[in-house]
């Protein structure tokens, strides 16, 4: 069976996600923040996940998070869930802490990134980056997000590498009264992560609940792709090959 890494365990679309494959037989490697945020997977723990712990805000720890990933053994599938909504650490964790993941650990079959609807409304210019002059909200991480997963496919035609929407559903993050169908909000990237369906051996896509859906223009604009890569690269020192 596959072994499939979810970043983000400890709650939400990460633990529903992790404990639906652990359902079905398949090798999970859960990740939390801290050590002391181990307990919260301990049931998965208990049903043979292994764990990895790394705070993704910092670069150091990422770093971390991915050579304890490559002592596992290889992963057929991550699946980049970890998120923030609001503050400092927005642009950090949704975007820098995906691409470095993605740049250290060993190549795998599938690459899946927990994106939104919300990126839609993201904005696509990166020149004040650099200079701190700008808050980047959700939706312009989530839109960051969406496109670093478009490159990833164009990069790495080897690689099954998507973006999902889950939706707005009941976690701790959406909030209970979030319309959407809880176990939806996941489905999509265990399909991705794990079916031999035809269509889940595409790339390149934005899904929605198991539908490809046209993701914001941006995303796949190749100038804006490699303004993204370029300025990650002069972040984490770490260039895609």
């Amino acid at each position: 069976m596959p072994r499939i890494f979810i970043t983000g365990s400890a709650d939400g679309l990460g633990r529903h996600t992790a404990g639906a494959l652990l359902d079905q037989g398949h090798d999970v490697v859960v990740h939390v923040r801290s050590a002391a945020r181990l307990g919260a997977v301990q049931d998965l723990l208990d049903r043979g996940a292994g764990a990895v712990v790394g705070d993704l805000a910092d670069l150091e720890q990422s770093r971390d998070v991915a050579e304890q990933v490559n002592r596992m053994g290889p992963v057929d599938a991550v699946i980049h869930n970890a998120g923030v909504l609001h503050g400092p650490d927005v642009f950090k964790v949704n975007v820098v802490a995906p691409y470095l993941l993605t740049a250290l650990i060993h190549r795998p079959r599938r690459l899946i990134y927990v994106s939104s609807g919300m990126h839609r409304g993201g904005r696509a210019e990166l020149g004040k980056l650099d200079g701190g002059a700008r808050t980047v909200t959700y939706s312009d991480s989530k839109l960051y997000l969406t496109a670093l997963a478009a490159a990833v496919a164009r990069l790495w035609p080897d690689v099954l590498s998507n973006a999902v929407d889950p939706g707005w559903v009941p976690t701790k993050m959406g909030g209970a009264g979030a319309p959407d169908d809880l176990r939806l909000g996941h489905l999509t990237q265990e399909w991705l992560a794990t079916s031999e369906d035809p269509a889940a051996l595409t790339s390149g896509g934005y899904w929605f609940h198991q539908h490809r859906q046209e993701p914001h223009p941006a995303v796949h604009d190749e100038a804006f792709q490699n303004k993204l890569l370029d300025h990650l690269a002069r972040i984490t020192g770490e260039r895609l090959a």
